[in-house]
């Protein structure tokens, strides 16, 4: 019985010692998220992703060419949420407006993601972006279509 009690006073002894290092790691979470949405904020803010999109079950060699130039990325007070002022231009469309868009993280990298969004003007979309590197990589989807999408994001003029 004595063994016991010590047993589990030397378990509460430690875990109660721990509890400054668990709040410890805890706050260095949350600071390294403070920093890597800054970083995100920064990286996208006066920025324009130039690349290209492919279609599927279309061989043509080669991508048709995307330009999405946005003005800034703001953390949404709640959720996962970004709000994305951006300028869209692809094929015949050209047009600007603010998205309300989910970012979700693996690990440092930051996946844009879209499920069935509707975006005024231009439909309804559904897509995985990852951005990386000076670089955006992803699939895409806009009813029967879908594809590819990748190129360099280039910071702007502000």
């Amino acid at each position: 019985m004595h063994q016991i009690r010590t047993l589990s006073l030397a378990l509460l002894v430690g875990l109660l010692g721990n509890m400054p290092l668990m709040q410890a790691a805890e706050l260095e979470g949350a600071e390294s998220t403070g920093a890597k949405f800054a970083a995100f904020e920064k990286q996208l803010t006066n920025a324009t992703l130039v690349g290209q999109f492919t279609t599927k079950g279309q061989v043509n060699g080669t991508g048709k060419k995307e330009e999405y130039a946005i003005s800034s990325v703001k953390k949404m007070p709640t959720g996962d949420f970004w709000l994305f002022k951006a300028r869209i231009k692809y094929g015949g469309t050209d047009i600007t407006l603010p998205m309300s868009l989910e970012v979700k993280w693996a690990g440092d990298t930051p996946i844009i993601t879209l499920t069935e969004t509707t975006i005024p003007g231009l439909g309804t979309f559904s897509a995985r972006v990852v951005i990386y590197d000076g670089q955006y990589a992803g699939i895409w989807k806009h009813d029967e279509y879908g594809g590819q999408m990748f190129g360099e994001i280039r910071k702007t003029e502000e």
